[in-house]
């Protein structure tokens, strides 16, 4: 009997060192790959803003947030990068807006210029069926099926099978819909950005 306690004891001390040191060797890892990551992601966010705004130079010289209720009521918020070029000129915004797609959330990143046109958009995010997410980045793109580039959501953005001018994507239309959504809720959230916002004072460069 002495020697199960034992062994149950020595069991239980070993499997406790073994969780210790497995936690102490995720957190070190955690904390040497965090900065990376969240280098890499600021990367992509600064080459998604130039992409969507048309390329060229460009600084974001101001960063507003706006909170703002969806059609079910659900408040959501939305970055929007104030964009100027190299004369100061402004060029528009690229917002960040999130929806709720097939399989998950989706986050868009949308270009408009100062009249509320597309200039172009990205996929930050998404949680659609393998193959979707990739259609999403490419299929409303200019000279596509469903090209929404060049055209203002000031009239909501909708499929062909709502009503709308949009093709959706094949056999994909609850995609189409949320990726709709998101861009029609960006440009409501940049039309209705506040002169006094929540603002950032970062200026962003993102001529590299």
């Amino acid at each position: 009997m002495e020697k199960l306690k034992s062994s149950i004891t020595n069991m239980v001390l070993v499997l406790t060192g073994v969780a210790l040191i497995t936690g102490c060797i995720l957190a070190f890892v955690n904390h040497v790959t965090e900065e990376p990551i969240a280098a890499q992601k600021q990367k992509t966010l600064e080459d998604g803003i130039k992409a969507v705004m048309g390329g060229g130079e460009l600084t974001v010289a101001k960063t507003d947030t706006v909170r703002q209720n969806d059609q079910k009521g659900k408040e959501l918020t939305y970055v929007i990068y104030q964009t100027k070029d190299a004369s100061q000129k402004d060029l528009g915004a690229a917002v960040e807006s999130t929806t709720g797609g097939f399989g998950g959330d989706l986050k868009v990143l949308v270009g408009f210029d100062p009249k509320g046109n597309i200039l172009g958009y990205t996929l930050l995010e998404h949680a659609e069926t393998p193959g979707l997410g990739a259609k999403a980045d490419n299929w409303f793109q200019k000279g596509q099926k469903g090209d929404i580039i060049g055209k203002n959501p000031e009239e909501a953005l909708t499929v062909s099978k709502d009503g709308g001018k949009i093709d959706a994507i094949t056999a994909s239309t609850i995609t189409s819909r949320a990726f709709l959504n998101a861009v029609n809720n960006a440009y409501k959230a940049y039309k209705n950005t506040p002169i006094d916002g929540e603002s950032g004072a970062t200026k962003q460069d993102t001529n590299s």
